[in-house]
């Protein structure tokens, strides 16, 4: 009896694929992409707000300066070219707003630059607890209502009733009351003072946070060097400070006339005879009074070319006149 071996067929080798292989590394390269994509991903929705609810409009707003409409859905727009911005410039009431708009940037100078400066350098070497209750008296106007804060000003400023015509007649000998609102010598510089007095705790927190940064040695060897107060403010304080100046600087000229159109609003409605009217009053009262969208986008169209030019002139002075701690 032969026992024959029958050999048993081995299992073939694997072969070493590489398709496994290449798959990870494509997974891991997709994995690198989607990392450096992500950043973008989460800003998506803040993009797309920004895209709808800012840039939609203002291109609509350009377009809408070069036709004719009321608002209303059913009405055509006709379109008329350049003759809105034509008839801007021929308009009486366009440079008075224009003017007026001047006498509100540079009214509120001394309530945003000058005056927080000031207030900023005093408190700040009382001690921290004293420091930042005078500060958050000082910002208390800010976080008000601009409404509420018209009405508590007209009231104050009332000519009968108000309890600043009545100092000035006890205290002064005042006769005549002062129509802080409706007379035209003194309505605009009334509104412009309100502006200012919100603004002063706003101003004065950014350049007290302006004051913190400043590295404390500069002060010390100024005073080895027998510096006085006044040197130190001069040399030491304020060239530190330009930066944020210049900054204080363009936020007054871009927006003081947008900080005051509340008050004009609510206090004197434009008057009397548009002695309160600036460019942003106007642009509103052409759009939602007269409904004169046309009027009303080509005035912002030039706002916004105006101060967009204005911005850029700041910006590139900032570069030139900042003095930077490094």
């Amino acid at each position: 009896m032969s026992y024959e071996t029958v050999a048993t067929p081995l299992p073939p080798q694997a072969k070493t694929n590489p398709k496994p292989q290449s798959r990870a590394k494509e997974r891991k390269a997709l994995s690198v992409r989607m990392r450096g994509f992500m950043p973008y991903l989460y800003l998506l929705p803040a993009v797309l707000s920004i895209g709808y609810w800012i840039y939609r409009p203002l291109v609509q707003t350009f377009q809408l300066s070069f036709y004719q409409w009321n608002l209303l859905p059913t009405s055509p727009k006709a379109f008329v070219g350049m003759r809105n911005f034509e008839n801007l410039v021929t308009l009486p009431e366009m440079g008075i707003a224009l003017w007026n708009t001047l006498i509100y940037t540079l009214g509120v100078v001394p309530f945003s630059l000058i005056i927080p400066i000031m207030i900023a350098i005093v408190t700040d070497n009382i001690g921290k607890r004293s420091r930042n209750f005078y500060r958050a008296i000082i910002f208390l106007p800010m976080i008000m209502a601009p409404v509420a804060v018209s009405s508590v000003w007209r009231w104050i400023m009332h000519p009968t009733n108000g309890i600043l015509n009545q100092t000035l007649h006890s205290v002064f000998g005042l006769d005549e009351p002062i129509r802080f609102f409706t007379d035209e010598k003194w309505a605009i510089w009334s509104v412009t003072f309100i502006t200012g007095w919100k603004l002063i705790g706003f101003s004065t927190l950014i350049f007290s946070a302006a004051l913190t940064n400043i590295n404390k040695e500069y002060f010390e060897a100024a005073r080895m060097d027998r510096a006085n107060r006044w040197q130190i403010i001069r040399h030491v304080i304020l060239p530190l400070l330009s930066p944020t100046i210049l900054f204080m600087a363009m936020l007054s000229t871009l927006f003081a006339s947008e900080w005051s159109f509340s008050y004009i609003n609510v206090l004197t409605q434009g008057g009397p005879m548009n002695a309160t009217t600036n460019i942003y009053y106007l642009l509103w009262t052409y759009g939602f009074q007269t409904f004169s969208v046309g009027w009303s986008s080509a005035a912002a169209v030039v706002i916004f070319i105006g101060f967009g030019i204005i911005a850029l002139g700041f910006m590139k002075l900032t570069k030139k006149l900042s003095f930077f701690d490094d």
